[in-house]
């Protein structure tokens, strides 16, 4: 019995930097990339912003905190790289906006599934209800030669 429970400490004890090892393979400086097409009378925009990763959990912002035009996409990155991403912001501009009650300075959110590799991802936004929502494209770059910052809260 003693020594299924040192066996069974060991197996652990050697799984523990592999876990270690994946949980940080995203960590990191990234650069995010917001493209959101026009849409019927809606202008599109193209916005670029810094990411950071640390210990896979993404967290990214556009603007200044709960003004016109924030935006804040923040999850957590699964070992396989998958993620389920949370974008909350504030409308700048009507003309930027799709939605009867798209208005400057009021709020939206919407989820993204990202899909993360070593040194890039891309995602799908949901698109709501279509009518509304237009087909918006995340685009996530690494960034090499830079430590991790550490993120603001």
């Amino acid at each position: 019995m003693r020594n299924v429970s040192w066996t069974l400490m060991l197996n652990v004890f050697l799984l523990l930097p592999a876990t270690s090892i994946a949980v940080e393979r995203f960590d990191g400086n990234w650069m995010t990339k917001l493209t959101c097409p026009p849409k019927g009378n809606t202008l599109g925009y193209t916005w670029d912003f810094p990411a950071t990763i640390q210990n896979s959990d993404f967290r990214a912002e556009h603007g200044t905190a709960g003004g016109p035009g924030y935006l804040i996409l923040t999850g957590k990155i699964a070992e396989d790289g998958n993620a389920k991403l949370t974008a909350n912001g504030v409308v700048a501009s009507r003309q930027y906006a799709r939605g009867v009650f798209a208005h400057k300075g009021e709020g939206y959110s919407y989820d993204v599934k990202a899909q993360f590799k070593e040194a890039e991802g891309t995602d799908t936004r949901n698109e709501g209800l279509g009518i509304v929502g237009r087909p918006c494209v995340f685009e996530f770059k690494k960034q090499t030669n830079t430590p991790p910052a550490v993120p603001s809260r």
